[in-house]
Parts: C-alpha cells; sequence; structure tokens
C-alpha cells in the first residue's frame, strides 16, 4: 500500500500554496489548513494506522481518468479539475490521522470498536475473520491481511460490509468509517482555505469582498466579554474586576469565587434573552458559554473548521445507535448564530394543544403572543425574500406544477438577504441571532459574557422545611475553562459563580447533564428529547438550459419557502414540512451512499446542481440524553410514516421541477430518471421502495440509513 500522494495531486496542492495568494480573512480557529510535523494524536498504533489508511484509499480510489463518466454531465472532454479528483487517494496522508481525529469524538464504545477492527485487519488471522473468502489465495501464504489484498478485493470487503444485517459491528465500522473519510476528503483545506478537489464538484467559497469591513465600533459585545482563552489566572482576576464583579480567591480550593446578582448558563435563545431582560431590571448578569465568541468578519465559511468550533461534537454528534445526526450550536449565541435564518410562529394547534391538553394556559395568553411578537421584533423578522436561491425556487416551481401550497418563511434578516452560509456563522452580518441583539442589549446593561467556560455543576444548600416541605437553594455554578480542561496553558483555576439566581438555560442537550452532575435526581431529566427528525431526498438538475433554474446548490438564503404536508382529513396540524436544506460538500460527501470508489465520485462530480430537500416530521417519539454525547432516540411507527410521506412529497416536487434524476441517501442508493416524464405508475414503485423510513446500520434492516 503506497502512503505518498499522487503526483497530479500533490502538485495542484502545492500550486495552491505558490505565488502571492492572499491569506482568507478570518479568526485563526476558523482558517484550517494542513499541520505539519508531528501534529496528530491519534494514538493508534502503526499496524492499525495502515489498515485505517488501506480503508480510506478503498473507499476513495484512485481511478483511471480515460474513462471519466459523470452521468448527466455535459462536461465534455472532463476537465483537470475532474481529473484530479477521480486520480485522487483516501490513502494520501495525512487523511487517515484527520479521518481518526474525527473518530476520536464519537461515543467510546464505537471507538473501541473501530480501534479493534482496524487491529484485526492487520493481522491475517483477524482479516480472514472479518472478510471470510476474500483474504484468501492459492499462493504462499494463502491468508492475507488486509493491508496485502489488492485495492478491488479491499473495495470488495466495503461493499459487502455495507450490505451486511447479521454481524452489525461490520456495516457499523464501515458506516463510521466511509461517512467519515469522505467528510475529512472534502473538508479539508490548505493555508490559503482551499482545496484542490471543490473546483471538480463546482464549489466554492463566498467571496471575501462580500464579507462586511470590520466595524469602526469593534465587536457588539466586547466591552462585557471575557475570553478566557486568552486569559491567564493573574490576568482572568483582574479582567472579572474591570467588569464590575466582586472577586475573591480560595488558595485552599484552587478557586476564584465571583458574586453576581445572576449566573446564565448558555448563551443562546434562552439564556440571552433572560440575560438582557434582567439586566435591563438593574441585575448584574453573569452569562458562561463554553464555546468561543465570533462576530461576522471571524467566519471563513470553511466547512470543516467551521463545523468543528462552532457546533457541539465538532459536528459529529450523533444518537447511540448512529441513526440521527444532530446539530446543535456550541458559540456564543448558541443554535442562533448557526441557523439558518427560518423564523416560525408556534402552530396554533400546537399552542391549543400545550394550553388545553397539556394544562399549561401560559401558551393560550395573550402574554405568549405578545412575547413572541417582541422577539420577532428584535429579531428584524423580515416575511419576504428579494431573491431565493437555486433549492427553493426548486421547491416552488415543483410545488405550483403539482398544484401544491407554497408559504414564505419568515427570516431574522434582510429581505434582501442572499448568504447560503449561515450555517457556518453569517459572513455578512446580516442575520441577527442572539449574540446581535439580546446578548448586546444585556451588555449594554452591564451583564459581562465568559466565554471558553463551562458549567460543572450548581452548588445546592439545604433549605429551612417550608409548609412541610423540604428543599434546597441553589447558590451558584462552578465552572472551569475549556482550555484547561483540554490540558491546554491559560486559566487553571476553576470558577464559583455565587448569584441569587441561577439559570440553567444550555439546550436540551446540554442541560439533563449539567443537572445530573448537580446531584439533582429528578427522574424525568434528561427524559422527553424531541428532537424533529428529517429525511433528505434530492434532485439532480443539469446545468441550466431554458428552464431558469440558473446558479448552484449552495447559492441563496437558506430557507425561504416552506411546503406542507397535510395530516389526514379530519386531525390537525401536518404529516410533514418539506423545506430545502444547506449541504456543503462535506456533508454531502458524508451523506451519500457508497456502492463503489468510482460511484461515488460521480455523484460528487454533481454537487453543485444536486438540490435537496428535507421532510421534517413532529415526532410522537422521544429519546433520552444519557450522558455527555450520549443519546438514545426511537421514532414511533407514525413517525417512520410521516417521514415516508414527507419524503415521498418531496421526490414528486423535485421530479415536477425538472430533476433528471431523482432519489434518497439510502445505502442501496435508490433512483429514479426521467424527472417531468415519469409515468405516475412508475414513479409510485418508486416511492414505495425508495420513500420508506429505514433504520441505522445497528438496524436489522437490509437497507439503512
Amino acid at each position: 500500500l503506497s502512503l505518498s500522494l499522487s503526483l497530479h495531486t500533490c502538485l495542484l496542492w502545492v500550486g495552491s500554496m505558490e505565488g502571492e495568494k492572499k491569506k482568507r480573512e478570518c479568526h485563526p480557529l476558523l482558517r484550517g489548513g494542513r499541520r505539519t510535523g508531528d501534529g496528530y494524536n491519534h494514538g493508534l498504533s502503526n499496524a492499525q494506522l495502515r489498515s485505517l489508511a488501506a480503508m480510506c484509499e478503498a473507499l476513495i480510489p484512485p481511478l483511471d481518468v480515460d474513462d471519466v463518466v459523470v452521468p448527466g454531465s455535459r462536461e465534455d472532454p472532463p476537465s483537470k479539475s475532474l481529473q484530479a479528483l477521480y486520480q485522487s487517494s483516501g490513502a494520501e496522508a495525512p487523511l487517515p490521522e484527520e479521518v481518526w481525529e474525527l473518530l476520536g469524538k464519537g461515543p467510546p464504545e464505537a471507538i473501541t470498536l473501530m480501534r479493534l477492527v482496524l487491529w484485526l485487519l492487520s493481522t491475517r488471522l483477524g482479516t480472514l475473520l472479518l472478510c471470510g473468502s476474500l483474504s484468501l489465495s492459492r499462493s504462499f501464504p494463502f491468508i492475507h491481511s488486509f493491508l496485502d489484498l489488492s485495492l478491488e478485493k479491499r473495495e470488495q470487503v466495503l461493499q459487502r460490509w455495507n450490505r451486511e444485517n447479521f454481524f452489525r459491528p461490520l456495516r457499523v465500522t464501515f458506516a463510521l468509517t466511509k461517512s467519515f473519510c469522505l467528510y475529512t476528503f472534502f473538508a479539508r483545506t490548505n493555508e490559503n482555505s482551499e482545496n484542490p478537489v471543490w473546483d471538480a464538484v463546482g464549489y466554492h467559497l463566498p467571496p471575501q469582498e462580500e464579507k462586511p469591513t470590520r466595524s469602526p465600533k469593534g465587536r457588539p459585545l466586547a466591552k462585557g466579554v471575557i475570553e478566557t482563552k486568552d486569559e491567564t489566572d493573574a490576568s482572568l482576576l483582574s479582567s472579572l474586576r474591570e467588569k464590575g464583579l466582586t472577586v475573591s480567591e480560595d488558595p485552599s480550593q484552587d478557586l476564584y469565587r465571583v458574586d453576581c446578582d445572576v449566573v446564565v448558563v448558555g448563551s443562546g435563545c434562552g439564556g440571552g434573552v433572560a440575560a438582557a431582560v434582567l439586566s435591563g431590571s438593574g441585575h448584574k448578569v453573569v452569562v458562561l458559554e463554553k464555546g468561543n465568541y465570533f462576530v461576522a468578519e471571524d467566519y471563513s465559511s470553511l466547512e470543516g473548521p467551521s463545523m468543528a468550533e462552532l457546533y457541539e461534537g465538532g459536528g459529529v454528534l450523533s444518537t447511540l445507535d448512529a441513526e440521527v445526526m444532530i446539530m446543535a450550536g456550541s458559540t456564543v449565541g448558541g443554535g442562533t448564530a448557526v441557523n439558518w435564518s427560518a423564523c416560525i410562529r408556534t402552530p396554533a394547534h400546537v399552542l391549543r394543544e400545550w394550553a388545553e391538553g397539556r394544562g399549561l394556559p401560559l401558551f393560550g395568553s395573550p402574554e405568549y403572543l405578545s412575547a413572541m411578537e417582541a422577539v420577532w421584533g428584535r429579531l428584524g423578522v423580515t416575511e419576504a425574500c428579494a431573491e431565493e436561491g437555486l433549492q427553493n425556487k426548486i421547491l416552488r416551481r415543483g410545488c405550483e406544477r403539482l398544484g401544491l401550497e407554497v408559504e414564505r418563511v419568515g427570516r431574522n434578516s434582510p429581505e434582501d438577504h442572499y448568504c447560503g452560509a449561515c450555517g457556518y456563522g453569517c459572513p455578512t452580518g446580516g442575520k441577527r441571532g442572539s449574540d446581535t441583539t439580546w446578548l448586546v442589549d444585556a451588555v449594554e446593561h452591564g451583564a459581562v459574557v465568559v466565554t471558553g467556560c463551562k458549567a460543572e455543576r450548581f452548588c445546592f444548600e439545604e433549605r429551612e422545611p417550608s409548609g412541610g416541605r423540604k428543599g434546597k437553594r441553589c447558590l451558584g455554578v462552578v465552572a472551569r475553562s475549556v482550555a484547561a480542561a483540554g490540558g491546554r496553558h491559560g486559566v487553571s483555576k476553576r470558577l464559583q459563580f455565587r448569584a441569587k439566581v441561577s439559570i440553567c438555560s444550555c439546550g436540551s442537550l446540554s442541560t439533563p447533564v449539567l443537572m445530573v452532575a448537580s446531584d439533582l435526581r429528578n427522574p424525568h431529566i434528561g427524559r422527553n428529547l424531541h428532537v424533529h427528525p428529517v429525511a433528505l431526498a434530492w434532485g439532480y438538475f443539469p446545468e441550466p438550459g431554458h428552464d431558469g433554474l440558473a446558479g448552484k446548490v449552495f447559492d441563496g438564503g437558506i430557507i425561504t419557502s416552506l411546503h406542507k404536508v397535510a395530516a389526514p382529513e379530519g386531525q390537525p396540524g401536518t404529516r410533514a414540512i418539506i423545506e430545502a436544506s444547506t449541504t456543503g460538500p462535506a456533508s454531502f460527501a458524508a451523506l451519500v451512499p457508497w456502492l463503489s470508489g468510482r460511484d461515488v465520485k460521480q455523484r460528487m462530480a454533481r454537487y453543485a446542481r444536486t438540490a435537496h430537500l428535507f421532510a421534517l416530521v413532529r415526532d410522537e417519539g422521544s429519546g433520552t440524553v444519557e450522558g455527555e454525547k450520549r443519546i438514545a432516540y426511537r421514532m414511533q411507527p407514525s413517525d417512520r410514516e410521516n417521514l415516508k410521506a414527507g419524503l415521498g412529497r418531496a421526490l414528486r416536487i423535485l421530479a415536477a421541477a425538472g430533476a433528471a434524476e431523482v432519489g434518497t441517501h439510502r445505502s442501496d442508493g435508490p433512483s429514479l430518471r426521467g424527472g417531468k416524464g415519469v409515468v405516475e405508475e412508475e414513479m409510485e414503485r418508486f416511492l414505495e421502495v425508495a420513500a420508506g423510513a429505514t433504520g441505522g446500520p445497528y438496524s436489522g434492516d437490509r437497507e439503512w440509513s
């Protein structure tokens, strides 16, 4: 197995770094780039790393460019960039090291499984156990390790694992390696924020000239923010006092005590509003955020470093059975800093259900409607869109041709906001989240935002019995610098924030973890997690001709239109909501089915014109947060049926809009060609096969997603 770069790709990497190219202007944490020297602390043995490299090469094999064919493409002959994509290999160092680093963010069980499989593949008997007859030959030594198998045989092994539904750990191993390898391959960049295969898939970053010039007022939260990653023990003490906080040192416990009126854990949509309202009422408020603080000119729109820095779990957080991937913000502003701008009022039937069915009259009161309007106004929500991007045009056109209703979606951005990169932090500054609204209000009234600071537990004391009942009183929270917890230099002391009021608002994934760590024992903590599961449908639209659907899938606002799949007659609400998605090339690569190395490269070559619509359902099933990054979740049969109905509707919309081919990302890669010319009977047969909601790789289903 050769771990060297193919000559063509090597020249592209080197050539992209030559000359006087200007580096992308952004925050260093969001810039990306390749590490040099021994910058990877993967902890694998040499044999395990070589096994991983052999798997990566089988997933992304170097191919002969003489027969490059991209179905539906009008590019003939293939460009040099497309040839480079086909010649590239997943074994190119340091890709395997980067893949393992990403895998290392997963649950311990997955890491243990991967280590075991990689070790077995480095041995002949282990390869025989996992790969069967493909490891045998008629010549000595008769049984070969995975490393010694031909590229063709290694690819066949992975194809078997993809279909394996008896010994499921093999399918899980395949799913993990496939997703993380392809994601890393398309997310990595050089020092100039470039990836040589992006041209081949039609991808480019937003032009830097569209980024806002640095504000003369500086960063909106500057006068109230303390970034612990830039502090030491001594400087932090001074910074806290400069912000008007009373701080004392307790050498016996190696901590600083900080006194305030209110401490808020979490800076997202809940914590930001609470901080603004309470600080505006004259209280001294401290907001704790474990993520870092970025502003518009900091954002790079680079998928890899942005996902790693702005999202929980580095953007690769999943349920324990790997069936559902979960995206949650982990930065100042929380999810509001990285969401897709869609602003949808709580539906009337949901308010009635909560108020009457759940006994929560607040949601049926004028006060709730007034509060919703106040949020609408502070976020500057607009109901119109000056120009829609390609995917929303496709959604609208498909609905109109089918006679279906399509609605405009309000956005917390201007009407002319034509930004498809808001999921990586809005680089234009047009989107308004908690970090640019409520937290700014809070800081103006004296609030302090401490970043890179992770709450460890709330502090309680027993309260005198009242009315025959005992209780506890919260005294504040103990927190620690994230940099210190990771073993890096900086603030080593713990921080104890003593407050009259403590607010836990760190999201449905982190709040239960903090509560349990604080010795709270209510059995409902962490239960009843609802995630609004989605299923993706795709449609391939060749380069525009007379249809007017110009552009690329990453152009324009992310969600500007939606379609509701009505519930059966006599039932309230909707079965599913159909909306457009944002999918960078790395996320796209992680999602697409892998049937062979050639097939996946053909799919990737069509990336820029492969539109995605997702079906979202209000789940009746629920999950449990069992610990940090440990989420168990199970859908009900009704949820799967609603997803099937939504996915079928999305496929019909894509076909009606003129897609040359439509399909889903199920493991067997089902698709249907013909676009508007597909007859109804053929579409019905395809939907019956392709639109069924399957389980994840741990499930016993033959196909999985």
